[in-house]
């Protein structure tokens, strides 16, 4: 095969988990591109269809809403559904869906052992069983045809710790366990066709984030200072930075690629700081 041709989503059926996010609007946006048939999956319909007319706008195959929760089985089962009756199949699954719970974030004047741990709880649900949930009831599909990849969505805090997020980063620790784990048992009980792997976003600036890495004066915090003054690329990242890494863990190109969590982080986790 041609190496660029190995890059090419084309036919391939692609569904994207919390695609009505940010990072999930980029991920949409890099899979239609790859020419792939996209099943955009979040709760916001009006959005939803947001992205699926970009999608189509951006050279998609095919593309398809479906609303449903990733932490809700029976509506992931529903789901599955849907896009067996749409589609036939499943070839890739991207775990988008995720991010912080406001609550569970710790500001420097809260006692630390104050913690309102239901909404830690509430963190390590969205990021850790928001993957864990779709992979083992949409990842079925892949795995019983015997080829796809399943992408998860890491942190910089599954590699060394954040302050303040506390719940997210117990979340994203188990993310980067969790893909190593099912790589390998899908691996071995499925075959060689069947792959698990992350991309370790650095830090990018999104809805999420702002109020952490923009300050009253809409210029940038002392926090969002301190991730470009330890990242030598010395800014912030770009969701459309991260499109490339996906494609290629979507698409033949990676198919001895197996287990790994890449970042993409301007060099972030790589750097002592000296």
């Amino acid at each position: 095969m041609n190496i660029l041709n190995s890059f090419s989503l084309q036919g391939k059926v692609i569904v994207i988990t919390g695609a009505t996010g940010v990072l999930g609007e980029s991920f949409v946006k890099a899979v239609a591109q790859a020419k792939a048939k996209v099943v955009i999956m979040g709760l916001n319909k009006e959005r939803a269809e947001e992205r699926k007319a970009m999608a189509q706008e951006n050279g998609a195959e095919e593309a398809i809403v479906v609303l449903a929760d990733v932490l809700n089985e029976e509506d992931i089962r529903r789901a599955k559904k849907e896009i067996i009756e749409n589609f036939g199949t499943i070839d890739g699954l991207v775990n988008a869906a995720g991010g912080n719970v406001p609550g569970a974030t710790l500001s420097p004047d809260d006692d630390l052992f104050s913690l309102d741990m239901s909404d830690i709880k509430k963190a390590i649900e969205l990021n850790l069983y928001g993957t864990m949930i779709p992979t083992q009831i949409l990842g079925q599909v892949i795995a019983e045809k015997g080829s796809g990849s399943i992408v998860n969505i890491s942190s910089l805090a599954a590699d060394r710790p954040l302050t303040r997020v506390l719940g997210y980063t117990v979340a994203k620790n188990g993310i980067a366990g969790y893909t190593k784990w099912m790589a390998t048992e899908l691996s071995l009980r499925y075959g060689d066709k069947v792959r698990v792997n992350a991309i370790a976003p650095g830090v990018f600036l999104t809805s999420q984030n702002k109020d952490l890495l923009i300050d009253q004066n809409g210029e940038y915090s002392s926090r969002a200072q301190k991730f470009i003054n330890n990242t030598p690329f010395s800014r912030l990242g770009s969701p459309e930075e991260l499109q490339g890494t996906l494609i290629y863990l979507l698409s033949d190109a990676s198919s001895f690629v197996n287990g790994e969590t890449v970042f993409v982080d301007g060099g972030f986790s790589a750097w002592s700081g000296v």
